[in-house]
């Protein structure tokens, strides 16, 4: 019975090597078809790990140390990469360590050893109120499409949502007779966001001057709510690109995102005096812990609180 099973062995073909780049599409697949992870985190996963197998060369994964993944988040440190974006790559490792576990390639996560610095203890960049004005006022009617501008800018601050999140909203979401919008978040959750006056009356003028304009650009009439000037849905990148251009223009503060837009919206609800669970489902956190950041951000508040309440203030 052994020998018969040593040489039906033989017999068999070499099974290919699998390296460092063949478990990467691997894992790409599986984090798609399997975990059904959002598009946009498969692809962050991605870029961050073709980091790494950039830095492995030609070494075996299994054969790693403890000490070689601590070379690996110094090498990410010499690449000039920002603390956070370390960070992130260190977490997208773990992950990928896991993976690979489960694939029984690995027997132990070492990577779950790395130390990642406390993102959530980092403070945010936040406009004024008075700066989140005049970036709305920027889109101008030299602008081709200065109403849809307008309207991006308006749901981006009145939501709270992610670039991919706005990119992603359907024309059925946004209700605007009940003043409330859909947002479909990672991992396709859903949430309910309020929308304020101003925003619902800035999107219907886009409604009504411009995106039929754009929807006849389509093939087919598109479900998205803001299209791009070929009908399209407008991607992330173009949303970046025109905030951008926008914060440029009204001189903003350097470095100004989406997720600047997103910061302000939660810090100044809460300066309101908005209930920190609120915020946290508004902004579609799992964990409370994430928002809890931005009960450090307001020091004007705390200043406030502190005159009124303090005996010698």
């Amino acid at each position: 019975m052994a020998a018969a099973r040593r040489r039906l062995l033989q017999r068999r073909p070499p099974q290919p090597k699998r390296t460092a780049k063949t478990h990467l599409e691997a894992f790409t697949a599986y984090s798609a078809g399997e975990c059904h992870l959002a598009e946009n985190t498969v692809a962050a996963y991605r870029r961050d790990l073709e980091r790494f197998v950039e830095w492995l060369g030609d070494r075996s994964i299994p054969a790693l140390t403890i000490r070689d993944l601590a070379d690996y988040a110094g090498w990410l440190d010499e690449q000039k990469l920002a603390a956070a974006s370390i960070a992130r790559h260190i977490v997208s490792l773990k992950v990928f360590f896991r993976y690979l576990q489960l694939e029984g390639v690995l027997e132990k996560n070492l990577a779950e050893l790395l130390g990642s610095r406390k993102l959530w203890e980092r403070v945010p960049r936040v406009l004024s109120i008075e700066q989140v004005e005049r970036l709305f006022t920027a889109p101008a009617r030299f602008d081709p499409w200065w109403r849809r501008d307008r309207a991006m800018l308006e749901l981006l601050y009145a939501t709270g949502c992610r670039a991919s999140e706005i990119s992603g909203l359907k024309l059925s979401d946004v209700h605007v007779e009940e003043s409330y919008c859909i947002c479909r978040g990672k991992g396709d959750k859903e949430r309910m966001v309020p929308l304020n006056a101003r925003a619902i009356e800035v999107f219907q003028d886009y409604l009504r001057e411009e995106r039929p304009k754009l929807a006849a650009r389509a093939g087919s009439p598109p479900e998205w709510a803001l299209l791009s000037r070929r009908g399209k849905r407008l991607r992330r990148e173009r949303i970046w690109e025109l905030l951008k251009l926008y914060a440029a223009r009204v001189e903003s503060p350097q470095g100004v995102s989406p997720h600047t837009l997103r910061h302000s919206f939660a810090t100044h609800l809460l300066a309101g005096g908005a209930d920190l669970r609120q915020v946290q489902e508004m902004l579609g956190h799992v964990s409370i812990a994430t928002t809890q950041i931005y009960t450090h951000v307001d020091l004007g508040r705390l200043k406030a609180v502190h005159r009124k309440f303090h005996p010698r203030a």
